[in-house]
């Protein structure tokens, strides 16, 4: 690991602001891996937030929560426009979306990823049949193929991309875990320069080849991922059974 050291940062909140300061200006595309707080480069978002750099374009499948992740941008008034394909739970992204205080583009989810796909495969556009007839579709060119419309889709290159990875090693190939593989492995390859933020770093020769999601190649800097608290989005429960048979005798009692 001795020839890729320089790639790796030491995780430390300081280390993580300076190298992000040093790739990020304003105006910038950035592209956020993770889907509502799940596989979402925490610290790596708070390194641009403090770097007070302006006027971004954020590409992510939703802005995550309040107070956390890319909401920070909002509170901080560090965003220009989002492409993404929902509100989500953010209240403020909500709130300046429907003020038109914020630009969004809206795209299908799917549509989201093969663009950011394509952006990392090298392919210019792709015509997909996803939003045919609605608004999406829109000031869009229309091909028929086989009898049938499809709408052409531009790619996404993102100037910088940010994602979060469960493993890495000292060459930069990355593991995700579980749920937080989502939007990562795309994101990871669409960027210009990519950052990775992981939970643990491995020497090289560790990770099994077969198990690589994003090689090395397309990743140029790997930082260790904060130890915080991990948020849940959305809490469901069911009640246990003796709660549940409590509950019954006191609903009859009454």
């Amino acid at each position: 690991m001795s020839g890729t050291r320089s790639r790796i940062g030491s995780g430390s909140p300081e280390s993580v602001r300076e190298l992000v300061a040093g790739v990020v200006s304003d105006g910038m595309t950035i592209a956020v891996g993770g889907f509502g707080v799940s596989g979402v480069p925490v610290g790596l978002i708070e390194a641009v937030r403090d770097s007070a750099v302006r006027n971004l374009t954020i590409v992510s499948n939703n802005m995550g929560i309040d107070g956390s992740g890319l909401g920070l941008l909002l509170e901080n008034d560090q965003v220009a426009k989002v492409v993404a394909s929902y509100i989500g739970e953010n209240k403020l992204f909500a709130r300046r979306f429907l003020a038109g205080e914020v630009e969004v583009e809206f795209v299908p989810q799917g549509t989201l990823a093969e663009r950011l796909r394509a952006g990392g495969a090298g392919i210019p556009a792709f015509y997909t049949k996803t939003g045919v007839g609605t608004e999406v579709a829109a000031g869009k060119p229309v091909e028929i193929f086989d009898g049938q419309s499809f709408i052409r889709e531009r790619a996404i290159v993102a100037d910088l991309s940010l994602v979060r990875a469960h493993l890495a090693d000292g060459a930069g190939n990355l593991v995700y875990r579980y749920t937080a593989r989502n939007f990562n492995p795309v994101v990871a390859t669409a960027g210009r320069v990519t950052i990775a933020e992981v939970e643990r770093i491995v020497e090289v020769g560790e990770i099994d080849p077969d198990h690589v999601v994003t090689p090395g190649v397309y990743v140029q800097r790997i930082v260790l991922a904060p130890d915080r608290v991990k948020h849940i989005e959305q809490r469901t429960v069911r009640q246990r059974p003796l709660e549940a048979d409590a509950a019954g005798r006191v609903m009859q009692e009454a």
